[in-house]
């Protein structure tokens, strides 16, 4: 796992002395992501840098120092991430006399090798890993930049005034002397509804994110860059739902073992101590189970508790932990260390992201990081076994709104939002008196008011955007704000022949998988210099999963069923029937306590209309009604919370 960085172009600072210097700068920019070893390669006629930051994981020697030229010398890359198959590959080219001798045994040579024997895409279509690299091709004067199947490791890209940067965060672009950055008024309207800036946009105006599967090709004369998909994630879950699974429910779950088990094997590949995160759900559990059968001696494995009721997951954890025998660490959070790592953030997610469960996140990748180098987490498992209550709840209730003709559905909206909400909270209390208990609900009025939206919808497509959104008009919020399309809107994939959850998780699997969730731990962890790795994303994974009929998904409404059946070979059932717990913090309540005087500075209506973003009036209104206790509004303040503590950082 590491940091790299660069530029392509000319300028005054490209002379050979400067260059360095700006190599440098942009490299210490991200030196959490790889503390161990630096590197720098320039060519100031060409101009072309490279820089790298390294956290040593596979081949602690010097032969593993980026950047890394390939044997051929046409070929010179930074490589961010860990190839799990290059022995294998390695074996190949030996066998095809493409190689006949290595300088050491590092992921980053096999893939330099595999680059002159076979070229840059067939290579990446053979690697089974997580990764993102740069590669200057010497022979053709092309800059070539790739991104892992499904996401896991970060790539920024862009012109910006006559020179193309790129990088694993976008501050080590901003440490370039050229960088003006613009803020992306459209990318701050989607990041307000859906708490992360969807790939392919950055907050900055000319600044993407390579979206995940895609290989970019990029030179001086010819600036617009060439992209390619050389692995879709649509078409994974297309072609899996069309060749769906035929044989027995045992046979079923006797492969999926089989496949988890060999990337859990392939994934405890280090030459440096490793650990799990352990929260003690099914996917977690399935990991852990999965490392402790091949493992010779206990896994270490790490959980973080809350005192708070609701949000406390780690006595399962050492349920789990106790019966595999694991070594298992725990730490429970005081509310003091948890507020601490809030001003933390801005610099850790280096755009605006207001997932709250980026809190515990690091705090675990902390805690991880005082023992391990590597951990392995449970994440994506909720994607590709149906693990979300939202799938099930979205096509149920399109069941019954699509049963009610749209007109109707549009009549009984408008009279709903007709009515304030306090007013129907009024009107309940007044009701309370003659309701059973059981039929009365806190803050009808809210809740009415967000049926209404709900009831407008149009498609289930359209639905399952509303429930996953937090403020559901951004473009009015931010000044001059607009929604450029995206996956879910405007820009939706072909997905024929999936059924409606199966929409779902696809949709999730592109957007919200990589977007938020592998963004928020890969943040998290890099910031105290801890690799993670994803075992449920080994792209043989991904696409068996696809293949497995949705009742081997979803039975008896018990979701992951055929993840389930895995894991209860290690694990007993007891340990880990339970309702589905989130993992976040309590932001609702420290908003009116200990952090309400740090949000009302931020949220202050002077500040914001002096800072030009955002209109305050709708802001202001949700702050007080937070405050009051009528309405929680926890998720969209904290979008704007995050905003304005990074945007503070700018300055």
């Amino acid at each position: 796992m590491c940091g790299f960085t660069g530029y392509l172009g000319h300028g005054s600072w490209g002379v050979s002395e400067e260059a360095h210097k700006t190599l440098e700068r942009m490299a210490n920019a991200i030196i959490t992501r790889g503390p161990d070893d630096f590197g720098i390669w320039q060519d100031e006629v060409v101009g072309i840098g490279l820089a790298h930051r390294r956290l040593s994981i596979v081949d602690l020697s010097a032969a593993g120092h980026q950047p890394m030229f390939s044997a051929s010398g046409r070929y010179v890359i930074a490589f961010n991430g860990e190839i799990y198959n290059h022995l294998d590959s390695r074996a190949e080219l030996e066998r095809s006399k493409a190689v006949t001798s290595w300088r050491g045994h590092s992921d980053t040579e096999t893939l330099l090798a595999g680059f002159d024997a076979w070229g840059i895409q067939k290579t990446l279509e053979q690697a089974i890993g997580m990764f993102a690299f740069a590669v200057w091709d010497r022979q053709s004067n092309t800059l070539s930049l790739a991104r892992d199947r499904l996401g896991e490791k970060p790539l920024y890209y862009g012109w910006m005034n006559g020179v193309f940067l790129f990088g694993s965060e976008l501050k080590a672009l901003r440490a370039h002397p050229l960088w003006k950055g613009e803020i992306n008024r459209g990318a701050l309207s989607l990041y307000l509804r859906h708490n992360y800036i969807p790939a392919p946009y950055s907050i900055y105006k000319g600044i993407y994110k390579l979206r995940a599967g895609c290989l970019l090709t990029v030179s001086l004369k010819k600036s617009e860059p060439d992209i390619v998909t050389y692995w879709s994630g649509a078409k994974v879950a297309v072609d899996g739902v069309a060749n769906i699974f035929t044989g027995s429910t045992s046979q079923a779950v006797n492969d999926l073992e089989v496949l988890l088990k060999d990337a859990v094997r392939q994934q405890m590949m280090a030459d440096v101590p490793l650990g799990a995160f352990l929260s003690g759900g099914v996917d977690s559990s399935t990991v852990v189970a999965l490392m402790q059968a091949q493992s010779s001696r206990p896994v270490q494995t790490f959980t973080i508790g809350f005192n708070e009721e609701g949000y406390n997951e780690a006595v399962h954890a050492k349920a789990v932990a106790k019966h595999l025998g694991t070594d298992h660490t725990e730490l429970y959070v005081t509310a003091e260390q948890a507020l601490a790592v809030i001003t933390r953030l801005p610099s850790l997610y280096d755009e605006p992201f207001s997932d709250s469960s980026q809190i515990p996140t690091f705090l675990v990748s902390q805690l991880a990081r005082e023992h391990v180098t590597v951990a392995l987490s449970g994440d994506a498992g909720d994607e590709l076994f149906c693990g979300y209550n939202r799938y099930q709840m979205t096509e149920n209730l399109w069941r019954k709104l699509a049963a009610v003709p749209r007109p109707m559905r549009k009549l009984a909206a408008m009279a709903l939002t007709s009515v304030a909400p306090q007013s129907w909270d009024r009107l309940a209390a007044h009701l309370a008196t003659v309701v059973p208990s059981t039929a009365r609900f806190a803050n009808v009025g809210d809740k009415l008011h967000k049926g209404a939206g709900v009831l407008s919808c149009q498609s289930v497509d359209s639905l399952y955007l509303s429930l996953v959104s937090h403020w559901h008009d951004p473009a009015s919020i931010v000044i001059d704000g607009h929604e450029p399309p995206t996956l879910l809107n405007g820009d939706v994939p072909v997905l024929g022949g999936l059924d409606d959850v199966q929409r779902m998780m696809a949709l999730d699997m592109l957007t919200y998988l990589p977007d938020d969730i592998l963004t928020k731990v890969d943040r998290a962890a890099m910031g105290v210099s801890l690799e993670t790795r994803v075992p449920f994303l080994d792209h043989r994974v991904t696409e068996f999963a696809w293949s497995l009929p949705q009742s081997m998904k979803l039975r008896d409404g018990q979701a992951k069923w055929a993840l389930r059946q895995v894991l209860y070979r290690y694990v007993p059932k007891e340990l880990i029937e339970r309702p589905k717990m989130g993992f976040g913090v309590p932001i609702d309540s420290w908003l009116r306590g200990p952090l309400r005087e740090w949000a009302e500075a931020l949220l202050d209506e002077g500040r914001l209309r002096q800072e030009g973003f955002f209109n305050p009036v709708p802001i202001r209104e949700k702050w007080s009604e937070h405050l009051s206790g009528r309405r929680n509004w926890q998720y969209h303040l904290w979008d704007i919370l995050m905003f304005q503590a990074w945007l503070a950082e700018q300055s």
